[in-house]
């Protein structure tokens, strides 16, 4: 059930009994059954959310990811899909959705993601895997590891 002073779109696939906070943003994505969405979060077009998910508060999940089953995102995780942004085409015009292609990133069942962390697009975040808050991802995080740090590296369990 939507919180207050949520923009929810039509075209929104919203699976059962998915909680929503107040002040969510929501336009052209699907989510999952049981999941569960904080307050000041937005996740964009051709995003899908699996089931049982937490999703906390001032997160930013954008187009072209995949977030699957049973992950954990913290408080102000910050996903990116664009590796070359501009605001400008090279005639100096404001860009569109011709200008750019939103670059994939998926998130494995299981994984969980700390606070604060910077997810660039292009990545493959494995099933359990712990990237650390504050991480900034610019690679692949195998499956089972715990990644930290800036750029994140593996760190023992």
């Amino acid at each position: 059930m939507p919180g207050q002073f949520c923009v929810i779109a039509p075209d929104v696939k919203l699976g059962r009994d998915v909680a929503i906070y107040n002040f969510v943003n929501l336009y052209g994505c699907e989510i999952g059954d049981g999941t569960k969405i904080g307050t000041f979060v937005e996740i964009q077009k051709n995003a899908r959310v699996g089931r049982n998910c937490k999703i906390s508060s001032h997160s930013f999940i954008c187009e072209a990811v995949t977030i699957e089953d049973e992950v954990f995102i913290g408080h102000g995780v910050i996903f990116i899909n664009d590796k070359f942004p501009r605001a400008t085409n090279t005639a100096g015009e404001l860009q569109t959705e011709a200008d750019w292609t939103p670059v994939p990133t998926i998130v494995k069942r299981g994984a969980s993601i700390g606070s604060g962390a910077t997810i660039l697009c292009g990545v493959t975040i494995g099933e359990r895997a712990i990237v650390g808050a504050g991480a900034v991802v610019t690679k692949d995080v195998p499956a089972e590891s715990t990644v930290a740090g800036n750029p994140a590296t593996i760190v023992p369990r």
